[in-house]
């Protein structure tokens, strides 16, 4: 194998949306350039402002997704045919198994290139299929019945499937998907790291006498369970406390009429689209973070919080259960229970400084440490 490699990324999703693949792309293409490989990233969309500084990224047009305007869904994805051959790529590494995923399996096959994919999102869940399939009952009826169906065809024709957690490769094993490794998801630490200052995001945030933060940050769809935190706020004793929930998506207005059915307009607050370089503010000037979703591959969001010094209160569920260690980077409670986690809360906030794992945590996964992961991957599939 070459020194310096020539990489081809395939993903649906790309800046100016904000998810755990879109960072997952982001952080390994800059590691692996820095190390002096050529990363090309093949992608839906079209340039905007806030990603017209990026170089070698390819924009196929596409249909945009009216319930996530930010997605694009590039149905005849053609540019990359001709770029793979001209870049003399080695290894295709596609982070979807739609649209562009199909066509990097397209471009991999012709070209006798390896391809490995990556199994970001639990796309199979029947809550996320119900929230992003058209309002059809028998268009759900077939999403659900035939997801791992296809899951299967579609990863065991890749050279090696990447999971982001032991928990995922389990789930994928049990699924008959083979050929698995685990190579996690990476942070920057150079970004996320406990001299991030979000004093002046924290005073902005904490008005009318709320003392202290609870964060959620990611998409904001019904997959995550927002609503455990919102009833979980109902439920709080304390009134010092404010929740954050920074993000966007489909469930947005579902989830603001939910918190002010329980009359908590003030309690907690949504500050809509977050751009990516606010996300350290955001973890920085919160107490903790709070993630419900029992739906996490990994939880990025979790380490990046970590790496900032907060505790994360989360699902004792798929990956958050094995990145929580309750009592030194944050507490685990019941999934779905708001009750457990109101109390967990409550808990965190009462032994402030008392959990010191956070960076210990986070340490253990740096881009540095998961891209030698990754380039080991790629070494066994090339040879």
């Amino acid at each position: 194998m070459s020194t310096h490699l020539n990489i081809a990324f395939y993903t649906d999703t790309f800046y100016p949306a904000v998810d755990g693949v879109v960072t997952s792309v982001s952080n390994f293409s800059h590691e692996l350039k820095r190390r002096g490989h050529n990363v090309y990233i093949f992608t839906a969309g079209k340039k905007t402002k806030d990603n017209a500084a990026t170089v070698d990224v390819f924009f196929e047009r596409g249909i945009r997704f009216k319930k996530y305007p930010q997605y694009t869904l590039a149905m005849f994805p053609f540019i990359s045919s001709v770029k793979v051959r001209k870049f003399n790529i080695d290894l295709v590494h596609t982070h979807t198994p739609f649209f562009m995923g199909m066509s990097a399996m397209m471009i991999a096959k012709v070209n006798k290139l390896p391809l490995v994919g990556s199994f970001h999102t639990l796309f199979t869940d029947k809550a996320v299929i119900d929230e992003y399939a058209a309002k059809n009952v028998l268009l759900q009826k077939v999403a659900n019945k035939y997801s791992w169906p296809y899951a299967r065809f579609f990863y065991n024709r890749c050279d090696r499937v990447i999971a982001p957690s032991a928990s995922t490769a389990g789930i994928l094993s049990s699924e008959g998907i083979n050929n698995i490794s685990v190579v996690e998801n990476g942070i920057d630490l150079r970004r996320f790291n406990s001299r991030v200052n979000g004093k002046h995001l924290r005073n902005r945030l904490l008005t009318d006498g709320y003392e202290h933060i609870v964060l959620y940050l990611g998409r904001v769809s019904k997959e995550k369970r927002i609503d455990t935190m919102i009833k979980a706020a109902k439920k709080m004793k304390r009134k010092d406390v404010r929740f954050v929930i920074a993000g966007t998506g489909p469930a947005l207005d579902h989830y603001k009429k939910l918190a002010a059915h329980y009359g908590l307009d003030g309690k907690v607050v949504f500050t809509g689209f977050v751009n990516d370089k606010d996300l350290p503010d955001y973890y920085a000037a919160s107490d903790m973070l709070c993630m419900p979703s029992t739906f996490e591959t990994q939880g990025i969001v979790t380490l990046e919080a970590m790496a900032c010094n907060k505790p994360v209160v989360g699902a004792d569920y798929m990956a958050l259960k094995d990145l929580i260690v309750d009592g030194f980077n944050g507490e685990r409670f019941a999934p779905n229970s708001s009750i457990d986690c109101a109390r967990k809360i409550t808990k965190v906030l009462g032994n402030e400084g008392g959990y010191e794992g956070m960076p210990v945590t986070a340490r253990k996964y740096s881009i540095e440490k998961t891209t030698d992961k990754l380039l080991n991957v790629y070494r066994e599939v090339i040879q």
